[in-house]
């Protein structure tokens, strides 16, 4: 059963991300030599089972103290931190970009529930609307190599998750924006988000979230877009290509348009080659800002999000909010998990300074 939330007193979050499960990210630099022996092919993200993720957790300790003075790999350790991408853009909206934020899902009673709520509270998430359960919390491992490549064993089976049916017009009163990611064994509860959202006046931002989810759910995402209740949408140029297959023409410019017919802001990321988007009649491309050479794309696109939400929320230019956007996806991959760390929140500042865009008031 879950246990009673209790309602923010004070004002409400003015961005609510909807992760139906929290979840918890291991993030560790690996020798590309020890991919070889994590069960599945390396790259990309296949299921595993909780003892499964712990094994691989133990051998990634192990391995990362054979290597512990090794000067490709200075940081060897294992970052454990709020994961999900929900988690991250609106951890960066208010640890980046000042913006309040709050989150909607659940969480067990385990140590990685300790994990999540200690990271994201002390990044100042309001997690009045996170429901505390009895179970599992959600966990990813994510194998970092030194090219920067990640493979990732996410543990999602019987973890606990906020259900469709404990939504209540509350969770969503006095806020001005969701974020949502597709997910099709989640999509009850992001129908049943949206709706209530819309009851409240709320604005819907959708991340498409991978090109495996919209090639093989491509109908329900269809529906969702021609709903109206879309606002703001992402794609990755894999997802948008694979939201046009079959099309003649399945350029990142011909995505940008079609998401544009639906959305009043349609956003294509292009990862080191910038991004395109289009608001209204105004369509901006913007170049990639930072290292060629990322330590770990962990959060780059999640990232992306949050500046270029910063920017829609501030009231900037459709071109100021890609740059802004491409400001803070281009900081969260100079180090490791999807978190902007303190040193390279002031590299972004510098950036945005340099391109004469705002910077946020983090100080309240």
């Amino acid at each position: 059963m879950g246990a009673e939330v209790a309602l923010p007193q004070s004002q409400p979050p003015l961005v609510l991300g909807l992760q139906p499960s929290a979840l918890v990210d291991h993030v560790a630099r690996v020798h590309s030599s020890f991919l070889d022996h994590i069960p599945g092919e390396r790259g990309g993200s296949i299921p595993v089972e909780l003892g499964d993720l712990d094994s691989i957790v133990r051998e990634v300790k192990i391995h990362a103290a054979s290597f512990r003075h090794d000067h490709e790999y200075p940081s060897s350790h294992i970052k454990t931190l709020a994961g999900g991408s929900v988690a991250n853009t609106i951890r960066g909206l208010i640890s980046a970009f000042g913006i309040s934020t709050g989150i909607i899902g659940a969480c067990g009673d385990d140590q990685q529930a300790k994990l999540f709520v200690h990271n994201m509270t002390s990044n100042g998430v309001d997690l009045s609307r996170l429901r505390n359960k009895i179970g599992h919390t959600a966990q990813c491992v994510c194998l970092v190599d030194a090219l920067g490549n990640r493979t990732m064993r996410p543990c999602l089976s019987n973890a606990v998750k906020v259900k469709a049916e404990e939504l209540t017009k509350e969770d969503f009163k006095g806020s001005k924006w969701l974020v949502l990611r597709y997910a099709i064994f989640n999509l009850d509860v992001i129908q049943a988000a949206i709706l209530l959202a819309k009851q409240e006046g709320l604005l819907v931002s959708l991340d498409l979230a991978s090109f495996e989810m919209v090639r093989n759910f491509k109908q329900p995402l269809l529906e969702l877009l021609d709903s109206g209740n879309i606002d703001l949408c992402f794609a990755n140029e894999d997802e948008a290509t694979e939201l046009l297959r079959g099309e003649q023409n399945a350029d990142p410019g011909t995505a940008v348009e079609f998401l544009a017919k639906y959305c009043q802001w349609a956003v294509v990321t292009l990862g080191p080659n910038g991004c395109i988007a289009k608001h209204g009649s105004e369509i901006a491309r913007v170049p990639a800002i930072g290292e060629a050479k990322a330590t770990d794309a962990t959060g780059a696109g999640d990232l992306f999000a949050s500046g270029f939400l910063y920017g829609v929320i501030k009231g900037l230019s459709l071109e100021e909010c890609c740059k802004v956007g491409a400001c803070s996806g281009g900081s969260v991959v100079r180090s490791l998990g999807g978190e902007v760390t303190l040193e390279n929140r002031q590299w972004m500042y510098k950036q945005m300074q340099i391109k004469d865009l705002p910077t946020p008031d983090t100080s309240k």
